[in-house]
């Protein structure tokens, strides 16, 4: 095996960890960018060049042979290899300069970071921004992004970063079918429509809370985003929880209860071990961290401090 193998390009190798990963060739071609024929030629010259068959042709798809295994144990080696390579060099870079990619989520990036990137821009023009909107985690081990920005309470242990705000949750209602801002208590909101986040974020303490307290059918609209269920709410179509730093600053909406401290999850900045130390990853993160802070009262939901109009209490919360 070990003659063929060293005649073999790193780009053969990538073509059989695609087929491999996609179970076929269509997957593949899409993730290569080559068109299917192009596949199908290129692993019937690899197969002939190792004399070996690397997959076997099933209807479910295809399927690795022992050699092919074989192959693509090498090819995932080499690959972490060379990413664990890249991205060293990357934190080893002196001058903050190049390409930034940064993943956060549609609410935190439209109501919060895109006037902060806009202003360290200005500060940093030689760095270069690549924002990849997602609610799910990428791995910043391959380099899929350089530093997330989420709103967590358990960051995966394989990367480091700072926790600069702690963000909190509260009912929230349309101003003008609640003219009277005042804390109501959760008996007398029973009736009424409410709205939520969908499926894909039933693990928010807020998702759970409305799943156990209100019933089913007063549940009138769901929704997968965070951004759409503050619209929802201020469209009018029931009330619903929502962050604080979202909720108070629409002057259509009003809170409906003080913030629940069991619902309040922390933002985090973090990146991989690697880049901590890159000029880049470093100025950025220092950057957002300042930034941040001086707002950490909109986040905790500190109304007296944030400017937003405070509510009477009326009637305790349930």
């Amino acid at each position: 095996m070990g003659e063929p193998f060293s005649n073999i390009p790193w780009d053969d190798f990538r073509l059989v960890k695609a087929i491999a990963d996609a179970r076929g060739l269509q997957g593949a071609a899409a993730q290569l960018g080559l068109n299917h024929s192009t596949v199908f030629r290129r692993l019937g010259q690899v197969e002939q060049a190792l004399g070996a068959t690397l997959f076997e042709r099933h209807r479910s798809g295809y399927v690795l042979t022992p050699v092919g295994e074989e192959m693509v144990e090498l090819a995932a080696r080499v690959d972490d290899d060379i990413t664990g390579f890249t991205r060293k060099v990357a934190g080893r870079t002196i001058t903050p300069a190049g390409e930034l990619r940064v993943t956060t989520n549609d609410s935190l990036l439209i109501h919060l970071l895109t006037p902060l990137f806009a202003r360290f821009q200005c500060e940093c023009p030689d760095v270069r921004l690549d924002v990849v909107l997602s609610n799910e985690p990428l791995n910043l081990s391959k380099r899929d992004a350089d530093v997330a920005i989420r709103a967590t309470d358990s960051p995966p242990e394989t990367l480091v970063g700072r926790r600069v705000a702690r963000i909190a949750w509260a009912l929230y209602g349309r101003a003008a079918d609640f003219p009277r801002p005042e804390t109501r208590a959760l008996r007398d909101l029973a009736d009424r429509p409410w709205v939520s986040l969908g499926d894909n974020l039933a693990a928010l303490k807020a998702v759970r809370f409305v799943r156990q307290h209100v019933a089913p059918e007063r549940v009138v609209y769901k929704i997968n985003t965070v951004l759409g269920l503050a619209e929802a709410v201020e469209s009018g179509i029931g009330i619903g929880h929502l962050p604080c730093f979202i909720g108070d600053v629409r002057p259509t909406l009003v809170r409906l209860g003080p913030p629940v401290p069991d619902f309040a999850t922390d933002l985090w900045l973090l990146t991989h071990p690697d880049l901590r130390q890159s000029a880049r990853v470093r100025v950025f993160l220092d950057y957002l961290a300042s930034e941040i802070g001086k707002s950490r009262p909109l986040f905790e939901g500190d109304l007296a401090m944030s400017g937003a109009p405070v509510a009477t209490a009326e009637s305790p919360a349930a």
